[in-house]
Formats: structure tokens, C-alpha cells, sequence
């Protein structure tokens, strides 16, 4: 590109495979250690150090240190929308993995995207909220309407607390179904208010968020679009 933003830089650092690993396993939201990156990647502590300098410098990710560890986290909400998006181009463009894992069906039912609810149930939240009148789309962005907020409350979200953010809701299109869910302040909120009641948990190592049959029920009746068209 001779005008506007270079993005062979960008490009050229996920492009490598232990960085996209390393970025990939960024996505849960959880920090991890050099050590723990490098296994995500498949290769040395060493190597995975050299890779995660080149990624900090690229601004893709951050780091805070903890007594004597040093934790790496995604650079920001921003990162994570553009890294679900290349997923759903690589998905689209027929660009999978050669060998499925167990949890992806799992994954592709219910996941963390960086800190908010993605895969088929983070879509049938953003649908069933857009059913309700809670969310109006204006083009790119979100707004939270008079129904949304009685809704959010109900539900046991402090909305006022959420409205100081600078990027409280927004769109983030979800690679496995490449329709939206929910990102932004509001989405983080609500998955952390379902886990709080015990409707879904993270299931460790992964970013699989599972549901129990309870938590499906109870989704379903406040969220699910069936709901919507009673309400």
C-alpha cells in the first residue's frame, strides 16, 4: 500500500506460526508467562522470548511484571477483534487446521473471545438482545437503549459502572458462524454475571465456556430469541 497504514508489518508478525499460536492462546483474556506461551507455541522459552519482544514491539501485546514474573496479555480489545475477524477470513477462505481437536465443537458452541462470550451462544445473546430492543445498531457502532438498561439491571449488571468506560459495547464478528456477538464493556460484564451465576465456567486450559444444562435453560428463557418474541 502506498497510502495509509502499513499493515505488512502487522501481517508479517502474526503470519509467523509460533507468534499466531501465541496470539491465539492471548485470546482466552488470561495473562501468561513466557513459559506457558512457549508451550502454547510448540517451541523453546528462549525462542518464545525473541517472538514476544518482536510482538510488544509491534504494540500487539503488553506486559506487566508480578513479584518475579513477568505476564503477557493482548495489547487491547482492538487486537482481539482483529484476530477473531483473520480467523473468520482463514475459516472462510477454507484455511483449517488439518486435524480437529476435541474441544472444537465446543469451542464453536461457546467460547472466550479476549474477555467476552463468542461462538454460537455469544451470537444468540447479541441477536436476542437486538430482538428485545436492548441494542440498536447504527452502522459500526452500538447503543444501549432505555430497554437495554432496565434489562442489564435486571439482570445484575452495574450499568452505571460500565457506562464510564470508553468503549462500553461494540460488535465483534465471531470467526466460526462470521455473525456478530457482543464485545466491549458490556459483553465482559454479562458473561461475568452468567459464570457469577453459575449458568457457565471456563473450562481450564481452554477457552471453551461451558454451559451446564441449567445454565442453557435459564439462558434461553432471558436471552433466547423464542423468549423475545413472547416478551
Amino acid at each position: 500500500m502506498k497510502e495509509g497504514p502499513d499493515i505488512s508489518r502487522i501481517a508479517a508478525l502474526i503470519g509467523d506460526p509460533a507468534r499466531a499460536n501465541i496470539l491465539g492462546a492471548l485470546m482466552s483474556g488470561k495473562a501468561l508467562t513466557a513459559t506457558e506461551l512457549a508451550a502454547e507455541a510448540g517451541v523453546t522459552v528462549q525462542t518464545a522470548s525473541t517472538h514476544l519482544a518482536k510482538l510488544e514491539e509491534g504494540r500487539l501485546i503488553a506486559h506487566r511484571k508480578s513479584g518475579r514474573h513477568k505476564y503477557f496479555t493482548l495489547a487491547g480489545a482492538e487486537v482481539g477483534h482483529a484476530l477473531e475477524a483473520l480467523m473468520g477470513l482463514a475459516a472462510g477462505a477454507g484455511h483449517l487446521r488439518t486435524r480437529t481437536g476435541p474441544r472444537d465443537l465446543a469451542l464453536r458452541e461457546a467460547r472466550v473471545c479476549y474477555n467476552h462470550l463468542a461462538g454460537e451462544r455469544g451470537i444468540a445473546l447479541y441477536q436476542g438482545l437486538l430482538a428485545r430492543g436492548a441494542i440498536a445498531e447504527d452502522g459500526p457502532a452500538l447503543t444501549l437503549t432505555e430497554e437495554g438498561n432496565a434489562l442489564l439491571a435486571d439482570f445484575g449488571v452495574d450499568v452505571a459502572a460500565l457506562q464510564k468506560g470508553r468503549v462500553p459495547m461494540s460488535p465483534c464478528l465471531d470467526w466460526s458462524a462470521r455473525r456478530n456477538h457482543l464485545a466491549g464493556a458490556v459483553g465482559r460484564a454479562m458473561l461475568a454475571r452468567m459464570q457469577v451465576l453459575g449458568w457457565c465456567k471456563r473450562v481450564e486450559g481452554t477457552r471453551v465456556i461451558d454451559f451446564s444444562a441449567a445454565g442453557r435453560a435459564a439462558f434461553d428463557r432471558r436471552f433466547g430469541l423464542s423468549g423475545a418474541a413472547a416478551s
